[in-house]
């Protein structure tokens, strides 16, 4: 075994591949979690194009690697890369995790977990309720299956092309289907970006989460109807940030309940690692990592 952050000849590795990718905060988890495990492995952050992502992929086996993460760009593209597909990852069309086994390609998908674990820990009543996700690409699926299984009544897709947000609905009005036995519980409905500032959208939302880029954009968000929710709404963004994003600022201003999307990160984190290498992770060091990271204190 090699001296701490040193990389030796036995040491496993398992990396995160994206463009760009320098952001992550995965390292800092992982790498924390082998150090406390005192573990003879180590995790990287790799700058990989989509024209190199298939060569990429093919050295995973060829160098013994335990997996890797994929981040933007590459979920969709490696689904007709892989040897074998997790019914998650089918589902939601989309690849975050690739597991080596035995030499194959096997993907994953854990955004979906990752909320939903998420949206637990933090004590979210959906039962019934009525979510609105903002976005139809990236992540959007994801969060309409864990708001599905957190027993949301009615779901609203709204984006800004309405056809992709009709397929999006499309999809999981299937899966509802098949899920209930025809029995239509739990609905699910498209409509345009536009319908954010209207309190038709708005009114009756319990939860309202951003799967798009919008909150990473220092410009502002889409108009969206924030005095229009109920007191007790929770706004989610997908993405995380040391400062409030801009989807989320004006929901802390008016006194709703906000949430970033670091807590999903640390739970796809968790549920990685224990997948990259059958052990349990240690939760508690993960989650310090990445908030010390974020330059948070640890709540």
């Amino acid at each position: 075994m090699g001296a701490p952050g040193e990389l030796g000849g036995r040491t496993l590795l398992a990396a995160v591949l994206g463009d760009p990718v320098e952001h992550s905060l995965s390292p800092a988890m992982h790498n924390a979690a082998y150090a406390a495990l005192g573990l003879d492995r180590a995790y990287a952050a790799f700058h990989v194009t989509p024209a190199r992502l298939r060569d990429a992929l093919r050295a995973i086996p060829a160098l013994g690697m335990l997996g890797v993460n994929l981040t933007v760009p590459h979920k969709q593209r490696a689904l007709r890369l892989m040897a074998h597909l997790s019914g998650e990852a089918r589902l939601l069309g989309a690849v975050n995790c690739v597991l080596n086994r035995r030499g194959e390609l096997h993907g994953d998908n854990t955004d979906a977990r990752g909320l939903e674990a998420d949206l637990r820990a933090n004590a979210i009543a959906l039962d019934g309720r009525v979510a609105v996700i903002v976005g139809a690409g990236g992540a959007a699926p994801a969060a309409v299956l864990a708001v599905i299984r957190m027993g949301a009544g009615r779901i609203v897709v709204c984006n800004r092309t309405v056809a992709h947000a009709n397929r999006l609905a499309r999809r999981f009005a299937h899966y509802l289907g098949e899920r209930g036995g025809g029995r239509a519980r739990q609905t699910i409905e498209a409509r345009g970006l536009d319908t954010l500032t209207s309190a038709a959208t708005m009114g009756t939302a319990a939860i309202v989460v951003n799967a798009t880029p919008m909150g990473l954009k220092t410009g502002g968000f889409a108009p969206l109807a924030y005095a229009a929710t109920p007191a007790a709404a929770l706004f989610y963004d997908l993405i995380y940030a040391r400062e409030p994003t801009p989807f989320l600022a004006p929901a802390l201003a008016l006194g709703r309940r906000a949430i970033d999307g670091a807590g999903m990160l640390v739970n796809q984190g968790v549920l990685a690692f224990e997948l990259f290498n059958a052990v349990a992770p240690p939760v508690g060091v993960m989650h310090a990592a990445l908030m010390a990271a974020l330059g948070r204190p640890r709540s």
